[in-house]
């Protein structure tokens, strides 16, 4: 049985005060076992959530109603394990509090590998705060895609096989391979031609303009903005649109991203200031975005430079068990057709399999910048990668004065990527106090600076 866990007055106020969701789920504990079942099945096909059984809802409220004894919920257990065993996709335990009636059920449902399914055979998946039936073929298909289960790539196209078989693409591909084999033969010994046809796969890798294949799928798009906002009036010229095989255009995003980046200087006091990142983290985030997207949806990868930051948007959400939390540690490969050969071009792209965004991690903190942040949409995954210090911005404040005479308040934000004059006003008075920097004398109004503090200058 699970342990028992004893906890406050106050995190059960907190807990009766959230409002039921995507993520979580409050159960009455005289609820049926398959209504249980129900919902850990949608949690484990969806996101992940967090089911708490013997709490009722009233009209004023969710209100503390728990099991006399925790063998009394033996059934629901029973109900869950049918539906993944715990310890893979579910954890629990009984929560108590003092003064309050029985053991509330608490089960830590995670994003499951597989579907899961109640003991009647029926698929739900968490929509938001229901947990809605998967019914139809498609919405299965949908469902199988997101965990991984089977890949868009290896569907058939209604293309010629020549789109495949007589291009550079493939041509330059087989003078590397071992061994040399013909086009059409080599195709189908590794399944890119089915039934005479090539699957998407083939067409992302061989055809010189798999686009014209996947219309509005397999781009890239290239922005640059004049500020930190993202708006059609700050775009500094048209977006660049990259195409072609996929080994292509991952160095042609790659090296094109580099060029705007390296051009997209601004001008400070100090003359024209350029805004690094490592060139190893790019390729790795653009190389990542390029294999793992999901080809299903019709959508372009979309990069875009701002003054702070590079944002790598992909079309897809993670799949199958991968998480914002254990992807740098966890491996699903949605693609593993275009994983497996891009791999074998010469010089490939995804060098270290699996690696790619741990790499990518690594050569941030080697420019003392901070870790890309990993952020899951309603249908795409966005990587932002910040031109921001490991340093505290009140540390890059001083270390800057260490170099230099004085700094204003628009310098400062440059320099610590913080977006808001009122904050980094603070972030000065608090080292004022501290007796660390002091306005600087004969500055004012958008002149205003500061400088280190003279400590030789103090009273004694």
């Amino acid at each position: 049985m699970f342990e028992t866990v004893q906890i406050s007055t106050e995190q059960v106020e907190t807990l009766l005060e959230r409002q039921e969701g995507h993520f979580i789920d409050f159960k009455d504990k005289r609820i049926a076992p398959a209504k249980v079942a129900r919902a850990v099945s949608a949690f484990c096909n969806a996101d992940g959530g967090d089911l708490y059984i013997g709490i009722t809802e009233t009209a004023s409220g969710f209100h503390w109603d728990g099991f006399g004894d925790p063998e009394d919920a033996n059934q629901l257990v029973h109900a869950l394990e049918e539906v993944s065993p715990f310890g893979t996709d579910l954890d629990g335990e009984f929560l108590f509090a003092e003064q309050l009636p029985g053991y509330v059920l608490h089960i830590n449902a995670r994003k499951s590998r597989t579907i899961r399914k109640t003991a009647d055979g029926k698929i739900y998946k968490r929509l938001s705060a229901q947990n809605v039936p998967v019914v139809s073929e498609e919405a299965l298909t949908a469902l199988r895609r997101q965990k991984g289960l089977e890949s868009f790539e290896s569907e058939t196209l209604p293309i010629g096989v020549d789109v495949v078989t007589n291009s550079e693409a493939i041509i330059e591909y087989l003078l590397s391979a071992v061994p040399v084999s013909e086009p059409e033969t080599y195709l189908r010994k590794q399944h890119l031609l089915v039934s005479g046809n090539p699957v998407v796969a083939a067409a992302l890798l061989f055809a010189d303009e798999p686009q014209a294949c996947l219309p509005k799928r397999c781009g890239i798009k290239i922005y640059r903005y004049s500020s930190e906002e993202q708006s059609r009036d700050r775009l500094v010229e048209d977006p660049v649109t990259i195409e072609g095989a996929l080994y292509k255009q991952i160095y042609d995003a790659v090296d094109r991203t580099v060029q705007v980046v390296s051009a997209a200087a601004y001008l400070d006091e100090d003359g024209l200031r350029n805004v690094k990142y490592p060139h190893e983290a790019l390729h790795e985030i653009i190389t990542n975005a390029v294999l793992h997207r999901d080809y299903s949806v019709t959508d372009d990868i979309h990069i875009r430079i701002f003054e702070n930051r590079i944002e790598i948007q992909s079309p897809g959400r993670l799949p199958g068990h991968i998480t914002t939390s254990n992807i740098l540690d966890e491996r699903l490969s949605r693609n593993p057709y275009l994983v497996r050969h891009l791999n074998r071009f010469p010089n490939p792209p995804n060098k270290d399999v699996g690696e790619g965004l741990n790499t990518a991690f690594e050569s941030m903190k080697k420019l003392n910048l901070r870790s890309p942040i990993i952020t899951e949409g309603v249908n795409s995954v966005l990587v932002t990668v910040r031109h921001e210090s490991l340093a505290s911005p009140a540390q890059q404040v001083v270390e800057y004065l260490n170099d230099n005479d004085s700094i204003k308040n628009e310098q400062a934000r440059k320099l610590t990527g913080i977006g808001s004059e009122s904050k980094m006003k603070k972030i000065f008075e608090t080292l004022i106090e501290a007796g660390e920097i002091e306005h600087k004398p004969g500055t004012a109004g958008r002149g205003y600076a500061y400088q280190l503090k003279r400590k030789g200058d103090d009273p004694a």
